[in-house]
């Protein structure tokens, strides 16, 4: 060896290795040339709030988010608009995201709002009495 670092057969390059960071496993994505959102979580004073990263995008055009079943799905599209062919490290195609609910979340009652090239979805989640409850007992 010269100098240079030899890739042993079926291991991943360094480049691989980020796109795992960012993409998840090889093999999570179950559909092809589908990409995940990158998303924060937040719960606080009876809201829950999710924010996802979608630069580039129009959101009344291109972004569709669904309630059901508990999980909030998101989805988006972004299309190139390049007349050359040269190398690009932007991401186009369909992206997709679902995230599960809090217990207790009213999905039907979410809100959605884009700026900045962040998606902030707000969805309401009641607070639940978890106090101590006597039951009386009937003498029959």
């Amino acid at each position: 060896m010269t100098g240079m670092i030899e890739r042993l057969p079926g291991w991943p390059t360094l480049p691989d290795l980020f796109g795992w960071v960012e993409t998840g496993l090889p093999g999570a994505h179950t559909i092809p040339g589908l990409h995940g959102i990158r998303v924060e979580e937040h719960l606080a004073d009876g809201t829950y709030e999710l924010r996802a990263e979608l630069p580039g995008i129009d959101p009344a055009k291109d972004v569709e988010i669904t309630v059901t079943e508990g999980a909030v799905t998101l989805r988006a599209e972004r299309s190139e608009e390049t007349t050359e062919k040269h190398r690009t490290e932007f991401r186009y195609g369909t992206f997709a995201r679902s995230v599960r609910l809090p217990a207790g979340a009213k999905g039907e009652e979410a809100t959605a709002e884009y700026k900045d090239g962040v998606l902030t979805i707000k969805v309401p989640v009641p607070e639940t009495k978890t106090g101590t409850r006597t039951i009386p007992v009937r003498h029959v």
